[in-house]
Formats: C-alpha cells, structure tokens, sequence
C-alpha cells in the first residue's frame, strides 16, 4: 500500500470533517453568538483569565492536549495492523474527538469557565458531581505520573534533547513579557524563539560534550549511582526532581509568563515537524509492508484499540484542558470552533504521521512481525519505533539521522513537558473544587493545592518495584491511563448530551459518539480488572486493580445518575441551574 495515499486520504477527511461538520455544529447544535461576553473578559485576572488571540490560544490549546500520547498509542496499535488504527484515528478525530473538545469548551464557556467536574452539579447532581471530580483527579495524577516517567526515560535515552527543551524556558519568559509588557506581535518572538531551539538541537546533536548525560556522568549503565541506586535510576531521579520542580513553577504562574509563549512556541515546533515529516513523506514515497490487519494477533483488537489509541482519536483529558485553561483564555465564543475542533483535527494529523512513520518502518511482513511480535512488546516499543520512522521520513529532505533523532526527541519531549505542567494547573483547580466542596480552606490556596499535585505524582511515579525497577510508576499505570482517560471523555460527552437536550437541540452528535466509547470503554475496563488485574494472591497487580475497580464502580454510579437525568428525574432539584 502506498503511503502517501493513505495520508492524503486522512487528510482530506479531516478538512472536510472541519469544514462542515464542525461549522453544522457551531451554528445548528450549539450556536455560538459573537457577542456572547465570554469568562476570559467577565472574570479578567491577568492569571488564569486572560483574552487571548484564537491564533495564540489554539497553540496553547493544542500543545497541552498533543502529548506523547497521539504518538505512542497509534505507534502500539499498529499491531493489529495499521487499517484499524487507521480508521480509528480518522473516524474518531472528525465524530469524536472534534465533538467532544469543541463540546467541552462551550459548555465550560457557557458556564463562567468552570471545569468539566464542577459542570457536572448542574447537569447531573452533587453526587455526581463529586464522584466525577474524583474520577478526573484519579486520570490527573495518573496523567502526571505517566508523563513526567515519559520525559525522564527520553532525557535518559536522547541526552542530545536536553539542553535545546531547557533553553525554551527562557525563551518563552522573554517572549511573555514582550506580547503583554511591550506589546510585541508573539508570531516573530517565537519563530526566532524555534530557531534558536532547533540551532541548539543541531548543535548538540554534533558535540557530545553538550549532550547532557546523567547516566555517564555517573559511570555508564554499570554505576554505582547514588545510595546504591544504579546510576540509571539515580539519573532517573534526579530528572524527576527537575521536573517536578520545573511544573510547580510553571503550573503557579500566570498563564501569559510561560504557558502560553511557550505552547506558541510549541505549536510552530510541531507545525515545522509535521511539515518535516509530511513533505519527507512525499521525496521518500514509502510503501506500507505492514499488513492492513494482523491475523497473528495474540488479543484482540475489539475492544482494546479504543482505548490503546486515546489522544489522536478522542481522549477526556482535552475535555480536562478545553473547560480548566482554554475556556477562561477564549476572547469570543466563536473562537471555540477553531480552538476545540480544530485542535482535535491537529491532534489527528499527528495521530496520522505517526502511524505511517511506525508501518513504513519495516521492509517486510516478516520484519514487522519480528518487532511486533506480542502486545507487550508493541507497548514497550512503540514510542521508539515512531523516533526511528520520523527520522528515516525525515531523511528525506536531507537531515542527517542523529539531528532528525534528535528534533524527533525534542518535539516528544516539549509536548510531552506541556501536557505535565497543564495538567499539574489542572488537578491544582480540582484540589481546590475538591477542599472548597467539603470545606478545607488550606486545600483552596494555590501554592497548597499545586504542593499536593506535586508531592503526589512524585508518590506514584516513584514506585520502587516493578518491571523497570525503581521509578516504574509511570509504567505501572499506562494500561489504566488509557481506559480512564476513554471513559472521561464519555462520561464528559454524556453531560454534553444533557446539556443539548435541555436546551432542545439535536443531541445526536454527542449521543452515538458517548454510547460507543462508553460501550467499549466499560467492556475493557471489565476485562482489564476482573480478569487480567485480579491478582489472587499475586500482589503484582494490586495498583492497577485497585484504582480500576475504584474508577469503574463510580463511573457506573454516574452512568445511572446521568441516564436518570436524562430521564427527567431530577428536573425539580436542577431546576435552580436554569440558564
């Protein structure tokens, strides 16, 4: 097969999926209004609500939600053949994912900038509000803990990334100052801001004295390392701190110091890298030799694709960032559309690549099935399998292997980094809803809440057991991560389709898209903890089979509550929430 077809095909479903039916839905569905006086300048701050330009808020938007996670979860689902993953990524981005971003980030519009958690009292309950809110802080840490093990094991593994990803900090600070101190146009800053990166990227990727390298620094794989640890889990350590330092900063900050220059930054990054690897794709002309569908498939791709490729075909952690930052950021409330569908559309796009980087890899059947060769090693492979095929895509236009390993790296890593610090700012709003919910006044202080987020992560991602040893905590959870984060975004498209039917519109784009990822999304929550997590007297399980069962006992009790609103029932105690 060839692989250009099958990216001109993705793509031209995506232009017509924003073309039409996100415009069906903002003027038919949820009929946005210019004038409407949007939260970002009812509640104008100068910390979280801030109105920004849609240009700058879509790179902040799509940073945060384009992680790691569009990348590895296609790059793993490819082993049962790229056509499912394929299709899923293209269906799910355009009747899925677009709906549900541009879905949450309305409803939060339309309700004073509060999360998709708080949302949920108005719709469904205080119960259910609150379960919901414990859900999400759940998939929150979980999220954090996943992402900040992510970006230690590349620092760890791509040394030559570190210093261009550190020196976007300064960067993106000057940048911040410059658009809201001197009001400076952000477009030049941050194009200047990217070539300085991708110079310092070139530059370390040809001298190895720049390439910062804990594990060497402390005598190689074999070292002693610090209190005996290793020293590649002493150098995993140590990244850790930095990290989690890092987001403590970064999450407490005012959005326009760092956060936003820095994802507009990001947002050229990974526009150039998807250009890179697109118009790579188009001088190396590769063919598909991976088959369409792997019939040596060990499990089966029903249900476990939907929720192995989350991000990239719909995920409920953008919910998370379209109602907590992107919605108290939004200058007019037709901005929405641009903002939450086409940032899933983006998100798709990466998705896209990122499944034919991984298929074009291999010059067989046979080699692909060598690496594929169990489910488990898809998952431990996947994220370096796509760092390989970018680089070959990229090579194309001339880049030399090791400096497109290392840009690759370096655009996983800064999005990566983004998705952290948004979502150490996101459960330090939920701590907050959680403390001012059962009347904890030290839990609604910023610098407390953002204490807990980041004490906790730490928590969890350092684990000390497990198959990778010390730190294995990101690791631990990844199979929960995607079930959780598939089930947020149905539970989230059921409070959209409350919503719509409230205000009697056609519910139906939120309906089918929640019945669905609901349906799947439970059937391998079920599987997953009653059958492979149950751990009958082996402890090995016992994380993941106790936050799964706890996720899935209270996302059937929100099921219940939600069909009950549907339903009319609490009519009479909502009645108070009326618009």
């Amino acid at each position: 097969m060839n692989a250009i077809l099958v990216a001109v095909i993705g793509l031209a479903v995506f232009a017509l999926g924003y073309r039409y039916y996100s415009k069906y839905i903002a003027e038919r569905i949820f009929r946005l209004d210019p004038d409407f006086i949007t939260p970002a300048h009812k509640y104008k701050d100068g910390v979280d609500f801030v109105p920004t330009n849609k240009f700058v808020l879509w790179g902040h938007h799509f940073t945060s939600v384009a992680g790691a996670a569009p990348i590895l979860g296609p790059a793993i689902a490819v082993y049962w053949g790229w056509l499912p993953a394929f299709l899923w990524v293209i269906l799910g981005t355009v009747f899925a994912a677009g709906v549900h971003d541009f879905g949450t980030l309305a409803l939060s519009v339309r309700n004073k900038g509060q999360s998709i958690g708080t949302i949920a009292e108005k719709f469904i309950g205080r119960r259910g509000k609150i379960l919901f809110l414990f859900i999400i802080l759940t998939l929150v840490l979980m999220i954090n803990a996943v992402f900040a093990w992510v970006i230690a094991n590349l620092f760890i593994t791509y040394p030559a990334s570190v210093l261009p990803v550190f020196i976007q900090i300064p960067l993106a600070i000057w940048i911040g100052y410059a658009a809201y101190k001197r009001n400076v146009k952000m477009l030049i800053p941050s194009l200047i801001a990217l070539a300085v990166m991708y110079g310092t990227a070139i530059l370390t990727a040809e001298v190895s004295w720049l390439q910062i390298d804990l594990v060497s620094y402390m005598g190689g794989e074999e070292g002693a390392g610090l209190f005996g640890l290793g020293s590649v889990s002493t150098a995993f350590m140590i990244w850790i701190g930095i990290l989690l330092i890092y987001v403590y900063i970064a999450s407490t900050l005012p959005v326009w110091k760092l956060l936003q220059p820095r994802d507009f930054i990001n947002s050229h990054q990974l526009s150039v890298g998807l250009i890179i690897l697109y118009a790579g794709l188009l001088f190396t002309n590769p063919t598909i030799n991976a088959p369409a569908t792997n019939a040596d498939a060990e499990t089966s791709w029903l249900p476990l694709l939907f929720i192995t490729v989350a991000c990239g075909a719909i995920s409920g952690f953008h919910g998370l960032v379209s109602s907590g930052t992107s919605s108290k950021q939004l200058n007019l409330e037709t901005d929405a559309r641009f903002v939450g569908y086409f940032g899933a559309v983006g998100e798709g796009v990466l998705a896209l690549i990122s499944i034919i980087a991984v298929v074009t890899l291999f010059s067989s059947t046979a080699d692909f099935s060598a690496v594929y060769s169990s489910f488990e090693a898809a998952n431990a492979g996947g994220l370096g399998n796509f760092v390989e095929g970018a680089a070959i895509l990229a090579g194309g236009l001339g880049i030399p292997a090791h400096v497109a390993t290392t840009i690759v790296s370096i655009i996983v890593v800064s999005f990566a980094a983004t998705t952290l610090d948004t979502a150490v700012r996101l459960m330090r709003y939920i701590i907050a809803e959680i403390g001012s919910e059962y009347k904890v006044p030290a839990l609604t202080k910023k610098h407390v809440a953002t204490s807990v987020a980041v004490l906790s992560t730490a928590a969890l991602v350092l684990i000390p057991e497990g198959p990778s040893g010390f730190g294995s905590g990101g690791y631990l959870i990844w199979p929960l991560f995607g079930t959780s984060n598939q089930l947020l975004a149905g539970i989230s498209l059921l409070l959209i389709t409350v919503w719509l039917k409230r205000k009697g519109v056609n519910y139906l784009v939120t309906l089918i898209p929640m019945i669905f990822l609901l349906f799947m999304t439970l059937y391998a929550m079920f599987v997953q903890v009653f059958f492979e997590w149950a751990w009958y007297g082996d402890s090995s399980n016992m994380l993941l089979f106790v936050l799964g069962a706890i996720i899935f006992v209270f996302a059937i009790w929100i099921i219940v509550t939600a069909i009950q609103a549907l339903s009319g029932k609490f009519d009479h105690e909502l009645e108070k929430y009326k618009d």
